[in-house]
């Protein structure tokens, strides 16, 4: 952070101005769901001021919420209970922190927002640490973190094995992922609660990263439940086939862009693997991967149904070795039906059945193969 070139006197006014100004936007837009200013004519008495375009709202919120511009909230409290002159006594207002809540939420999700928290662990700075403690895991505390072994495998890698990726419902929390078995002690679930990305809510996360890397008093969730991301995406098929399972959703030019976009955020950042809230399911899903069967599995599919081209020749291989284990037992059968008037033994039975048409096969063969080299022109 640069040196800021301004007295304390300039300093104070700009924190006014700034504040007054983010109130004053709180209030007008809880009148239309956040969606658009009513008039700024009141604010310069100024007639027909025209309206706040929509388009603006998307970017006024990423400006806001980035970390370089953030108010100390006892200052947006303060300037909120001087100027709380309810204008419609009929409806009670709502407080800050619900304002600023609902308003932001915008950037993470484009639905109905839920309500915002009352008791946090530790006391609020600012919007955006208002908005990352309502997202974080509604199970806090130390006891609940624990260290995180190694980083999840990727999703390509996690589906080979076995492992059925399932979306949330929608009342669950953004950072409320589990991994559970499923169908006895073969199967596994990784569900993961529907996550929306494009530039605007990649800001919102990179900022998060950021204030929980900077201050040391706050648990690092979001940079936790990034960097399960990171690992999860690790191609554009990844992000396929999140999207497939109706976990990942963007507006971004294509999945490549989103994976880069993912990847970007926890560039050149050091995980804390031993507050790790996901310490359970990764460590879990990673013991998981390692099993013989995961293993097998995963090395089948990678081999053998890579592609529907390449799993019709795996069932054409199949039907042949079928047929081919078919015939060998009517052999045996007419072998044994052959020799029933006489007294076979085990090994004769053995011989007609298998020794012999595999000695005519090589015959075959042979005599074609010398056919072949005595008839070729020099």
């Amino acid at each position: 952070m640069g040196e800021i070139k301004l007295s304390s006197d300039e300093f104070l006014h700009m924190m006014l101005v700034d504040g007054s100004f983010i109130i004053q936007l709180l209030r007008d837009l809880s009148k239309n769901n956040f969606d658009e200013v009513p008039s700024l004519s009141r604010w310069n008495n100024v007639e027909q001021v025209p309206y706040l375009s929509r388009w603006m709202l998307p970017t006024i919120r990423r400006e806001l919420i980035m970390l370089e511009n953030q108010l100390p909230l006892f200052v947006l409290n303060k300037l909120f209970e001087l100027t709380d002159n309810t204008l419609v006594p009929s409806q009670p207002c709502m407080s800050l922190n619900d304002l600023a809540f609902k308003f932001f939420y915008r950037l993470l999700q484009s639905d109905k927002s839920p309500e915002c928290k009352k008791d946090y662990e530790f006391e609020i700075k600012h919007v955006l640490d208002l908005l990352r403690s309502n997202i974080r895991f509604k199970s806090g505390g130390k006891d609940k973190r624990g260290n995180q072994k190694q980083m999840i495998r990727s999703i390509t890698e996690l589906t080979e094995a076995g492992v059925k990726i399932k979306a949330a419902d929608k009342n669950q929390e953004l950072l409320d992922i589990s991994f559970e078995k499923k169908w006895g002690v073969v199967m596994r679930e990784l569900t993961i609660p529907r996550l929306h990305i494009s530039d605007h809510r990649g800001t919102v996360f990179r900022n998060m990263v950021a204030f929980e890397k900077c201050h040391k008093r706050c648990y690092p969730d979001v940079t936790t439940y990034m960097f399960f991301f990171n690992r999860l995406i690790n191609s554009a098929n990844d992000v396929a086939i999140l999207h497939y399972k109706d976990v990942l959703h963007h507006s971004l030019g294509n999945d490549q862009h989103v994976a880069e976009l993912i990847n970007d955020i926890t560039k050149e950042i050091v995980p804390d693997m031993n507050e790790s809230y996901l310490h359970k399911v990764v460590n879990e899903a990673n013991e998981y991967f390692g099993t013989r069967y995961a293993k097998s599995r995963a090395s089948l599919v990678r081999h053998y149904l890579t592609s529907w081209t390449v799993g019709i020749s795996t069932l054409g291989a199949i039907l042949a070795l079928y047929f081919t284990f078919l015939q060998t037992i009517c052999g045996f059968a007419d072998a044994l039906k052959k020799n029933s008037l006489q007294s076979p033994t085990f090994g004769s039975i053995i011989k007609e059945a298998f020794v012999l048409p595999f000695r005519d096969g090589l015959n075959s063969l042979a005599s074609k193969t010398f056919r072949f080299r005595h008839t070729r022109k020099p």
